[in-house]
């Protein structure tokens, strides 16, 4: 016998699940028969994770696969802090993740201290002066970032072979 596809069956799961339990997903990841969290498979159908929240300021990191990629680049002049690691080499730049990234004020009080799930951190942070340092294969590069009311930044960190 042989199998039929019926994409709509799998749409009209997704949408009950999303219309029938609102938020839920976020605040506690299902798995999948893959092993695969319900927040897994959220960003990489081309939304944004769930934000993350240290103190005053909220983050989503991520951008594996195309879509999720174009998801972050498209939320990018939401956010007043975006963040992009890579690493050059022979071919061109490659992406990189699960990178140490630092946020501190200017006086070097630490505000937020994590690893990227992907090659984009999008961050909400106050107005003010921040240092962001960001970690990959034991080089550190420290950057200074003024945020405003119509001051936004866009960090990228490319690190040599």
């Amino acid at each position: 016998m042989k199998a039929r596809s019926t994409p709509w069956i799998g749409a009209a799961l997704a949408l009950a699940v999303v219309v029938g339990t609102p938020g839920a997903w976020a605040a506690t990841p299902a798995t999948g028969t893959n092993g695969a969290s319900a927040n897994d498979t959220a960003a990489t159908a081309g939304v944004l994770p769930p934000a993350q929240h240290m103190g005053d300021i909220a983050y989503v990191s991520g951008g594996i696969g195309s879509d999720q990629s174009a998801a972050f680049k498209a939320a990018m002049p939401r956010y007043p802090l975006s963040l992009e690691f890579a690493q050059h080499s022979a071919d061109g730049n490659e992406y990189l993740a699960d990178v140490p990234v630092k946020i501190a004020d200017m006086h070097g009080n630490p505000l937020l201290s994590t690893r990227t799930r992907g090659p984009f951190m999008l961050v909400s942070i106050p107005d003010g002066r921040y240092i962001v340092t960001a970690s990959h294969d034991g080089n550190t590069e420290r950057r200074t970032v003024d945020i405003g009311k119509t001051t936004r930044a866009h960090e990228t960190f490319v690190w040599p072979m």
